[in-house]
């Protein structure tokens, strides 16, 4: 039993883990099992003859402050080799102080770091309603974050998807998540700061 929310994907028994800890980006929210970005990256890593195996621990909705609470238990049960941390748009979503998701993710990165594991940061914008300011200081944490803590960074999960000339066409009916055509793109951006870790192993 790994917990709610946590899914192991397939993988050989002993195999490095890469924990996967994100939101509703990573937890195939409004699409079909088998077809989000994190799916798609442990069939990547067996046709790149790459052995690891994955770990979802990904939970909609979830913020910051949750992953934060949420890490401690999942280091200790599955020991990872690379944590990926991809959390902070539902703290922008919900007004959060930037602050305190900085505070979480610097929080998060020193937990994996210390426990082991090479951490890869994923980086988040936020539409330009929000704000000139705020989404500046928004999308600069996490390279901040990245820089100060010595860790990987993928400045934005979305790009090539929410930055689109029609940025809506694959997105979901909310236009907050991604539909199933787009994870593939998804993976291409996380995938080559993520193969640099694994070789590093």
């Amino acid at each position: 039993m790994l917990g709610a929310g946590v899914t192991r994907l397939a993988g050989a028994a002993g195999a490095p883990t890469v924990l996967v800890v994100g939101d509703s980006l990573s937890a195939e929210y409004g699409i079909a099992r088998g077809t989000g970005w994190v799916a798609l990256l442990q069939n990547k890593l067996a046709a790149e003859k790459i052995v690891a195996q994955v770990v979802n621990a990904s939970v909609s909705g979830d913020t910051t402050a949750g992953g934060r609470a949420r890490l401690p238990a999942l280091l200790k049960t599955h020991q990872p080799a690379v944590v990926v941390i991809e959390l902070g748009g539902n703290d922008a979503l919900r007004g959060l102080s930037l602050d305190m998701t900085e505070a979480n993710l610097v929080a998060m990165t020193q937990a994996a770091q210390a426990a082991g594991a090479k951490v890869l940061l994923v980086g988040m914008q936020v539409p330009p309603n929000y704000g000139a300011d705020y989404g500046q200081r928004f999308r600069a944490l996490f390279a901040q974050v990245a820089k100060a803590q010595r860790a990987a960074l993928v400045p934005f999960l979305l790009q090539g998807v929410a930055d689109r000339a029609n940025p809506v066409e694959l997105f979901q009916k909310d236009r907050i998540h991604p539909l199933a055509e787009a994870h593939p793109i998804i993976l291409g951006n996380v995938w080559p700061e993520l193969q640099k870790l694994l070789k590093t192993k």
